[in-house]
């Protein structure tokens, strides 16, 4: 996008999200614009939101939109959190908006439903907190900047943007409102992930050096399913050819790196093999179902993406994603150190300190030892409650209770900004034949005297919990 275009979009008001009730219909097709938009630099740091203290929410009032697939599991999680009061839920679709009201067990929140920009009078409501979005990933800036100018503090699934242009817009509205933007990254709450965080920052990995992580999930048969994903919107972000889903992998491993906080991302690489399976898939389909034509002839992405990545400090991080591959699922989530290594995949869990694999007893001794405060607090909790395993109930208790507390978030903003914008980024790369690119510094220098993530309760902890 040119300057002078910039500039026109921003006179007439179009870059807000006042934009937003045309720009519903906006689909995946805008791969030019998340290729060719590289802004590096904004300017200086309007406000710091790394460490930023919000005032505290004695009971943090909550706004849902989208409920279809992951928002339903959030409005059933966040209904066992103490402190909480679900006053609102946005669908497209009524029914499915009504299906979550069962998941609730105090007053029945008000639904919004049936057009595009019912959401938006979700979000001017005056007695709503944190609005909490889980729709199509097109979707996520454009909600979350209009709900901070609304004065609300934002939750948003991943990944939080899927443009440059879209990372700018969340990091300078968070900065100008002063409203968090959280992204619902789950797998920084998994009980190994926390685990391998907490021996990082007690230096029994040493020096850490090199980390590793991935998204690959056989999503073949979902993507192409009719009903798994409203109008086909997951299926269609695949036209798109870079890592189109770098944060579950990504975040773990930045929070570790102290990324962000000490250290940042400097350039990447990224390269794609061919497409094996999503263009056959369209056309055996197709040949038997009509409504499959329209992506019979699409390109789609490959099966496997590699990203690399080196930090300032000369780490290095690599990064995989395959959906339509007959793979195990994996993360990955390995840490390397100068003392030690960890590596989550295949599970269990492992931990070396040489060239072999401690024993069953040696990594009980460490699990007691370095199990982290709020595992020991929600994580048995968090298993019946349920939500990946219980990582999701976590993550929504640790929200809130920094809400309700006044606490920083363990994501901000420039987290959001950063993990997403892998994706466009390395799409630039795969279509540059691999070459580097830089990674924009969204916290624009405070990186280098931002604080680490630490592991801590200290001044929270006290939200409780419903069986």
């Amino acid at each position: 996008m040119s300057t002078k275009r910039r500039d026109f979009l921003k006179a007439a008001g179009l870059t807000s999200l006042g934009i937003l009730g045309g720009g519903l219909m906006v689909r995946a097709d805008h791969v030019s614009d998340s290729i060719e938009t590289t802004r590096i630099q904004s300017g200086r740091q309007k406000f710091n939101m790394c460490g930023y203290r919000a005032p505290k929410i004695d009971k943090v009032r909550i706004g849902f939109i989208g409920v279809g697939n992951r928002g339903s599991g959030a409005v059933y999680r966040m209904n066992h959190i103490d402190g909480v009061e679900i006053k609102a839920i946005a669908d497209i679709r009524r029914n499915v908006a009504e299906k979550s009201l069962k998941n609730v067990s105090g007053p029945a929140p008000t639904i919004y439903a049936d057009k595009e920009d019912e959401w938006k009078k979700l979000c001017d409501r005056d007695d709503i907190d944190l609005v909490y979005i889980c729709t199509p990933w097109h979707l996520h800036t454009p909600m979350a900047v209009y709900a901070m100018k609304a004065g609300k503090h934002v939750a948003i699934e991943v990944p939080a943007a899927t443009t440059m242009e879209e990372c700018w817009q969340l990091v300078e509205t968070s900065e100008a409102t002063k409203k968090h933007c959280m992204m619902l990254e789950n797998c920084c709450y998994d009980f190994f992930e926390l685990m391998t965080l907490n021996m990082a920052r007690q230096g029994v990995f040493g020096e850490i050096l090199h980390g590793e992580g991935a998204y690959i999930h056989d999503l073949l048969n979902d993507n192409f399913g009719k009903t798994s994903y409203y109008d086909m919107w997951r299926l269609k972000e695949n036209y798109r050819d870079g890592n189109l889903y770098p944060t579950h992998g990504l975040g773990p491993v930045c929070q570790i790196m102290g990324v962000n906080r000490g250290d940042q991302m400097d350039y990447l690489t990224s390269m794609s093999g061919n497409d094996f399976s999503m263009s056959a898939k369209a056309k055996e389909l197709a040949a038997k179902d009509d409504f499959y034509q329209q992506f019979a002839n699409k390109g789609f992405r490959g099966n496997m993406n590699t990203t690399t990545i080196r930090t300032h400090k000369g780490r290095t991080i690599m990064l995989q994603h395959d959906v339509s591959s007959p793979r195990p699922y994996s993360r990955i989530h390995i840490v390397s150190g100068t003392k030690g290594y960890a590596q989550k995949w295949p599970e269990p869990g492992k931990i070396a300190f040489g060239h072999d694999w401690i024993s069953a007893d040696e990594m009980k001794k460490l699990e007691e030892q370095y199990t982290p405060e709020i595992v020991l607090k929600v994580g048995e909790m968090a298993k019946k409650v349920g939500g990946h395993g219980g990582m999701d109930f976590m993550m929504d208790w640790r929200l809130v209770d920094c809400l309700r507390n006044g606490l920083s978030l363990d994501q901000d903003v420039y987290d959001a900004a950063l993990w997403s914008a892998i994706a466009p980024l390395s799409e630039k790369s795969v279509k540059n034949r691999s070459n580097s690119v830089d990674v924009p510094d969204f916290t624009r220098g405070a990186w280098k005297s931002n604080p680490l993530l630490e592991l801590t309760l200290k001044g929270g902890g006290s939200t409780g919990v419903k069986a």
